[in-house]
């Protein structure tokens, strides 16, 4: 099991997939988790619904050790949209960036 820092959150966000893959004929959206330690506003892990285990793993090697504060939402983005060329590339940065609101928000709230 992996350990997170004990003041690590958790979001998940969704995005409608395209309907033409084949994610989309089992879940219609793609979801989009993020464990983010809000001490250092890194990244320490990530989950979504795509069916394959390679784009899994892949998107952890773009997400994980990722440090929203020093390189912001937009240079994530930007990641995915230069190493990820999945039909679920536009889905998985809706729900990306949308997920970092949901973190700015409760962080603004909360924290």
């Amino acid at each position: 099991m992996d350990q997170y820092s004990s003041n690590s959150v958790y979001f998940i966000s969704y995005a409608k997939l395209p309907t033409d893959i084949s994610a989309a004929h089992v879940h219609k959206v793609v979801g989009l988790g993020m464990i983010i330690n809000p001490d250092t506003q890194i990244i320490e892990d990530v989950s979504c619904t795509l069916l394959t285990q390679e784009a899994k793993s892949f998107l952890k090697t773009i997400f994980v050790g990722y440090d929203l504060e020093k390189d912001g939402i937009d240079n994530l983005l930007e990641k995915i949209k230069s190493r990820y060329h999945g039909m679920a590339q536009k889905a998985l940065c809706v729900a990306a960036k949308s997920t970092y609101l949901k973190y700015l928000e409760w962080k603004k709230n909360s924290y």
